[in-house]
């Protein structure tokens, strides 16, 4: 399944704006912003699908009968980029125990690229609801490793992914993998370059997040 919350006409779509602009992508900290914000609406959305229970709560003045999540899920994100987009699920998962991924492209001489997960931290995954959020699906590559690698330390009874944009080869790439992710997109473009980029995509999301990095 894959939901494109760009769809409908929403703050999502200003936000995606404004993450893509050149322009404003030269203030970092709005550039983190707004990716925080996609994390909390996607949390929001991811959030009416989940299974609630019911509980007695004590109010000043008598008992109310409420709905809470059955269980808090676990975040998960890819690092560095994904941090903003984990922010914003965290704001409103904030029970939520977290994992965090170190996945990234590892470049050769000839421009080819694989995909390198040196460190993984996480808690207990047996049955549970895992949300994971990276800015960008591109190849798919990093992200099919990623669930993969989760898979082996348990068995989530969901797996959600949330990135702010997304191409079409990508997208395919992890359904065919992975059939049962939901995947949440911010917006969904059609074209990968022959080095994986999404164009017009916005960049890379971890520079203009934090700063550009040396490559390894």
């Amino acid at each position: 399944m894959v939901i494109n919350l760009s769809n409908e006409c929403s703050l999502v779509c200003e936000w995606i704006s404004e993450i893509r602009d050149v322009q404003i992508q030269q203030d970092r900290m709005r550039f983190r912003r707004n990716l925080e914000r996609i994390g909390e609406i996607a949390a929001y959305e991811i959030s009416r699908r989940l299974p609630y229970i019911e509980k007695e709560v004590q109010t000043p003045l008598g008992i109310s009968q409420c709905k809470v999540l059955r269980e808090q899920p676990v975040l998960a994100t890819i690092l560095r980029a994904g941090l903003p987009l984990h922010q914003g699920l965290l704001n409103y998962f904030d029970k939520a125990d977290n994992a965090f991924i170190s996945a990234y492209r590892k470049h050769q001489l000839d421009g080819s690229f694989e995909i390198s997960l040196d460190y993984v931290s996480c808690p207990e995954l047996e049955n549970r609801v895992v949300i994971i959020s990276d800015p960008m699906l591109a190849t798919g590559s990093s992200l099919v490793k990623t669930i993969q690698y989760l898979r082996d330390e348990g068995h989530p009874s969901e797996i959600h992914v949330v990135v702010a944009i997304a191409c079409t080869v990508g997208i395919e790439y992890v359904q065919r993998s992975e059939p049962n992710v939901k995947i949440w997109c911010g917006a969904i473009d059609e074209e990968l370059t022959a080095k994986g980029y999404i164009v017009p995509g916005l960049g890379d999301a971890g520079d203009l997040a934090f700063g550009t990095k040396v490559q390894m």
